[in-house]
């Protein structure tokens, strides 16, 4: 029965590994990341189907969707708390408790933290804001929960979902790129229409569920102002006085402090991520001109009107969350005068990334080298290139140079 369920879905080793190491832990497992990223399949589906297969019965699993209309009256903290807790009818054995957007609940830190201090409960919540770590919930269970944020496909999750297509790697990183990788976006593969209408559901969901009446956004239009300047230069040096200057030159006044305001909505929303810069030389992060990608280049697309790409900074985009995947935190470099696209950061140091659309041309592939060059420590570099030419998989001064959808592809 167990096989026949995981027929349809991905099977996301790395989150479901995440989720096993920390299994009867006596800490809350938080599942945060961008709406329709996947969060509910991971937990209701493929956790949910593991846990079975490894001798937990359905009554030990406690699920409540707190997203459709039929659960508005458990938005009460009482109400949620008596649905739960009246179904935890065997103490000596413990009960996997799963509440799906869960901010949907007022005053859900309370439940949550009356259900941690029962020892025969494991506990794991999903939301769609960031927010929701930022008020009482993060007061009430500060040092005893682990996050744990759900991004949208990887190409190689991609790849798998789309494995009975006859299309080339290139063809279906031009999928990738163009449509985005909500898995629903995968099931629709090739139905342009589908896909369209369901990225326009989702943004208008997102757009005001998740920012708009969460944050309690007035001036729509000059958010929205915001918002797409932000998505048309992912990968570029940005602060809010530059998007402001911008904004004032098209006669739309707004002060930088209100564009910060926006910034943050956008990621806590999980509608961009943003990279900080981090001075190699100095060993510090700065505070100013750090860049931001977008969570999903479909969705940017559809915003933006699908628009002709910069392959450099798409490629860009799709690297640094790769990187993240990968548990890694990611930063802009700055090499004195020069930028490292990426100084990506674990418990084994500092691994540098440069990325390129293509480095055939000499002048493009010096330019391109030479911020890694300057760099004097011996922390592993690469250059990320979509050529398909020799000249990717070698070394120059022990840089690699690694082809991307190779890159991507590898475990």
């Amino acid at each position: 029965m167990a096989e026949e369920r995981k027929k349809s879905y991905i099977q996301r080793q790395h989150y479901l590994d995440e989720l096993i190491s920390f299994k009867d832990d006596q800490i809350i497992k938080v599942i945060t990341g961008i709406r329709r990223g996947g969060k509910s399949t991971l937990l209701f589906d493929i956790y949910s189907d593991w846990l079975l297969d490894n001798g937990i019965s359905e009554g030990q699993i406690i699920k409540v969707d707190l997203e459709p209309m039929e659960a508005k009256p458990l938005y009460n903290a009482d109400a949620l708390y008596k649905h739960i807790t009246d179904r935890i009818v065997n103490i000596d054995k413990t009960h996997y408790v799963f509440i799906d957007e869960v901010q949907n609940c007022e005053g859900f830190e309370h439940v949550v933290d009356s259900l941690y201090i029962k020892k025969n409960v494991d506990v794991y919540i999903t939301g769609s804001n960031a927010r929701m770590l930022s008020g009482e919930l993060a007061t009430l269970i500060s040092g005893r929960y682990i996050e744990i944020e759900v991004l949208p496909f990887s190409f190689k999750e991609f790849v798998l979902a789309t494995k009975k297509s006859d299309e080339t790697l290139q063809q279906k990183y031009i999928q990738y790129v163009r449509f985005g990788a909500f898995p629903k976006v995968a099931e629709y593969r090739g139905d342009t229409k589908k896909i369209n209408t369901y990225l326009d559901g989702l943004y208008n969901t997102i757009f005001k569920k998740d920012i708009i009446n969460r944050n309690k956004i007035t001036n729509v239009p000059m958010f929205e102002a915001v918002m797409r300047f932000v998505l048309a230069n992912i990968g570029s040096p940005i602060s809010a006085k530059s998007i402001s200057d911008y904004l004032i030159s098209q006669n739309k006044k707004i002060y930088p402090q209100a564009v910060d305001d926006f910034l943050k909505s956008l990621v806590e929303s999980f509608m961009v991520y943003k990279a900080e810069r981090y001075d190699v030389k100095g060993k510090e992060i700065l505070k100013s001109l750090g860049k931001y990608y977008a969570t999903d280049l479909g969705l940017r697309n559809y915003l933006l009107g699908f628009v002709e790409m910069d392959v450099g900074h798409v490629l860009e985009n799709v690297i640094y969350f790769e990187l993240l995947r990968r548990g890694y935190k990611v930063f802009v470099g700055k090499v004195e005068a020069k930028e490292v696209d990426f100084v990506a950061q674990n418990e084994n140091g500092l691994e540098y990334y440069q990325v390129a659309a293509s480095i055939l041309d000499t002048k493009t592939r010096e330019r391109e080298l030479e911020p890694l060059n300057n760099i004097k420590d011996h922390f592993p570099k690469f250059l990320i290139t979509l050529d398909e030419y020799s000249i990717s998989n070698s070394t120059y001064n022990g840089i690699r140079v690694i082809r991307a959808i190779d890159f991507l592809l590898v475990e």
